[in-house]
């Protein structure tokens, strides 16, 4: 009795998560909303006989009651024809062909109109005639920075650093909608090694430290696996004039990155931490994509509630 009781206690409880998350979704699927009711009216008739589904009765009757009225909505009665999910600032898109144009020189037709092409951030589109194709260069302020800037970066404090950092991740990670990917995330996560490879070890390493400090293991993990680059380890040198207590560090942060048992020495961590925190983005993907392709959703015609 007691353990067919805790399972409808958990069953209610992750109804209730979920139609608080995906509630503004959940008004324009009319099956959901169909499965929301039906399923309040069972935990009302189970709650007359079990005192204990009593005290989750209220929450759900005033989420599923919430739904409703906001699908009641004269501005929800419109269906939507379009949802785009984007983590780019253009929220609209053109269903047309669009080119890209990293140094790619296209001829026009006379005919052509309203040709679609994509910039970089510091791109340049030029029209030219046909004849004048071979004397295109780049402007002066496309070639890039004519001075360095790892002496400003080594003049910056490691901390204001680390803390601008875990701020632009926590955003990201914060925005993240729940039926979108971790695009935005995951290319920053990629870039970050780079950064770290071509810095001094020093600098990174206390940002690195500095990174757990704040619980931005997305940041943490980026920085060590830059340090851990070929480029940068292989500098036996360089290496040996850090003090030991940065060696230390550096050999505590790479155990922590080891794969073994399934990245038990992460996860040991990670459970010891108390939220907020901004997690290892790739291998929480990977946890998440393993769940859903390695589960079945229906088992004997009923929803698998161990893979939610």
């Amino acid at each position: 009795m007691d353990y067919a009781l805790n399972n409808k206690r958990r069953v209610v409880r992750l109804v209730l998560q979920w139609a608080a998350v995906y509630g503004d979704l959940l008004q324009e699927d009319d099956v959901a909303m169909a499965f929301l009711e039906e399923f309040y009216v069972s935990v009302s008739d189970d709650a007359r006989m079990i005192a204990a589904l009593k005290e989750q009765l209220p929450e759900l009757e005033r989420i599923v009651k919430q739904i409703s009225e906001d699908a009641k909505n004269p501005q929800k009665k419109h269906k939507v024809l379009l949802q785009h999910f984007n983590t780019s600032d253009e929220r609209a898109q053109k269903r047309q062909p669009i080119r890209g144009s990293d140094e790619e020189k296209v001829v026009l037709k006379p005919n052509d109109v309203s040709v679609f092409t994509t910039l970089t951030i510091n791109g340049r589109l030029f029209a030219c005639p046909r004849e004048q194709f071979d004397s295109l260069t780049p402007l002066p302020e496309q070639e890039g920075p004519t001075v360095g800037t790892v002496g400003t970066f080594e003049l910056m404090s490691s901390k204001d650093l680390a803390y601008q950092m875990t701020i632009y991740d926590w955003e990201l990670f914060n925005c993240v909608h729940e039926v979108s990917r971790l695009i935005e995330s995951v290319s920053r996560y990629t870039a970050i090694p780079t950064d770290a490879a071509g810095i001094a070890q020093l600098q990174m390493l206390m940002l690195a430290a500095i990174c757990k400090e704040y619980k931005n293991l997305n940041s943490f993990f980026a920085i060590v696996m830059g340090l851990s680059n070929v480029a940068v380890s292989r500098l036996a040198l360089t290496w040996e004039k850090l003090p030991s207590k940065f060696k230390k560090f550096y050999a505590e942060f790479e155990s922590l990155m080891d794969p073994s048992r399934n990245h038990r020495a992460y996860r040991l961590t990670v459970a010891k931490l108390e939220p907020p925190l901004i997690p290892f983005m790739p291998l929480l993907i990977k946890d998440m994509t393993f769940t859903h392709e390695g589960n079945k959703t229906f088992i004997d015609n009923l929803v698998n509630f161990e893979k939610m």
